[in-house]
């Protein structure tokens, strides 16, 4: 039968607690606990730390105890199952690790344990995971969750505890919100969509047989979320815009760019790469870039003006932050300046580890229009206009949305402009 004993070794003024586990002649094996005590207060008898000031006692003895048992119990499954593992120094220094909460530097004992190395494991996978449409996983998937496991390592680091799977529970969900709105300045959706990360990361866990903690399912372990406030351009603003001559060549090509955005609907990761090749018998046809659907769009009648304008091509080349630079400028020329409720990007002074630095987030209040504008205005303008005008299917067939949900999130109508609708129709019908 196996036994185990703590010993210490030296006589310093403070002197680590080592172990010896051993059975006859089949393993003689020894390990530091990592645990320190006074000079004078170890009790080799009792088998435990004698009362004192400078240290817990009564933790410590307890923690002694339960590794201990722990050394055991882990020796008696192993002998009990058919597994051939030798019981060497390795082995017991990767269980110390485990009960102690510490790195083992074995990538399948850690990746069961711990938090962050469960994910980088998680992201390997979905690197080469199929979806049910047998797709690769999305590109801008895999970053969210590269981006989920930076913050999580920033929390750690901020807490000074390494995370394991099990301590995903409530008092995980409320500390790491707090230190996202806090110290991260994160608005509740960006937060929301971290928390919806790590639900899929600890459900996954679970699947695979892990030990994590059934508080991840409690309503209270919720995805923070707040009402946007997404505008949108009405058709004779985007006409505005599409009316107005600009000298500079930067901006006119910019405004075409736009135009072919709001009349599209498609992402700006879509339709800046368009090229004469996706013009097929006088539509516009695209396989998206972030889900892979192929979409076919009829030629609106501005774009059609833009491309032979250009000699039937696309305008000239530009890169995402030149875009949603100069279309802030291009609305303003064409005077959408009137001052409404959102939210831009704003710099904020703040403080991490006794460093001043400054962070750019989102910041609500009452702007002029042209400062919101950006790129994605262009697929929720889109689809506001048209929703009303057409069945919400033909819609989501031709912007690529694959639930009415996912849909109905990019229409910004207002309360007021659906009675404004209403009014009208009741107009109309009394001069019947």
């Amino acid at each position: 039968m196996a036994t185990g004993s703590f010993r210490i070794k030296t006589k310093n003024d403070w002197n680590s607690i080592y172990f010896r586990f051993k059975q006859g002649k089949s393993f003689d094996l020894e390990i530091s606990t990592g645990l320190q005590i006074p000079k004078g207060r170890w009790s080799e008898a009792k088998q435990e730390v004698l009362i004192t000031g400078e240290v817990n006692f009564r933790e410590l003895n307890a923690k002694l105890k339960e590794y201990d048992s722990f050394i055991r119990r882990e020796y008696e499954l192993l002998s009990l199952s058919d597994e051939t593992i030798i019981i060497n120094s390795k082995w017991l220094k990767e269980k110390t690790s485990v009960f102690f909460n510490r790195i083992t530097n074995n990538n399948e004992i850690d990746q069961s344990l711990f938090l962050t190395n469960y994910i980088e494991g998680y992201i390997n996978e979905a690197k080469s995971k199929k979806t049910k449409n047998n797709t690769p996983l999305a590109k801008r998937t895999i970053q969210h969750y590269q981006t989920c496991l930076n913050k999580i390592e920033k929390f750690e680091t901020s807490i000074g505890i390494r995370i394991k799977l099990i301590d995903v529970n409530l008092s995980f969900h409320s500390k790491f919100i707090e230190y996202l709105e806090k110290i991260e300045n994160l608005n509740p959706n960006t937060i929301g969509g971290y928390v919806d990360d790590i639900k899929q990361f600890i459900n996954t866990a679970e699947k695979k047989g892990l030990k994590t903690s059934l508080e991840i399912k409690l309503k209270d372990f919720y995805s923070p979320s707040n009402k946007t406030f997404d505008i949108y351009l009405k058709e004779d603003e985007i006409n505005l815009i599409f009316n107005k001559e600009f000298e500079q060549d930067y901006l006119d090509n910019a405004r075409d760019w736009f135009i072919i955005g709001l009349r599209t609907g498609l992402r700006i990761s879509d339709f800046l790469k368009l090229t004469t090749k996706n013009i097929i018998d006088g539509f516009i046809e695209k396989k998206t870039i972030k889900t892979s659907f192929p979409v076919i769009i009829p030629i609106h009648s501005q774009v059609k003006t833009i491309l032979e304008k250009r000699n039937g091509k696309f305008p000239r080349t530009i890169s995402d932050p030149k875009f949603n630079e100069y279309i802030k400028i291009v609305a303003e020329v064409a005077g959408i300046i009137e001052k409404v409720s959102g939210a831009k990007m704003c710099p904020i002074k703040t403080e991490v580890n006794g460093k001043k630095k400054i962070i750019f987030r989102k910041v609500k209040g009452i702007y002029p229009k042209n400062e919101l504008v950006s790129s994605h205005i262009c697929r929720r303008s889109f689809a506001t206009n048209l929703y009303g005008k057409l069945d919400t299917l033909t819609i989501m067939k031709i912007t690529g949305h694959t639930t009415e949900s996912q849909f109905l999130s990019y229409i910004k109508i207002t309360p007021r402009e659906y009675a404004e609708k209403l009014k009208e129709l009741w107009r109309k019908m009394e001069n019947l």
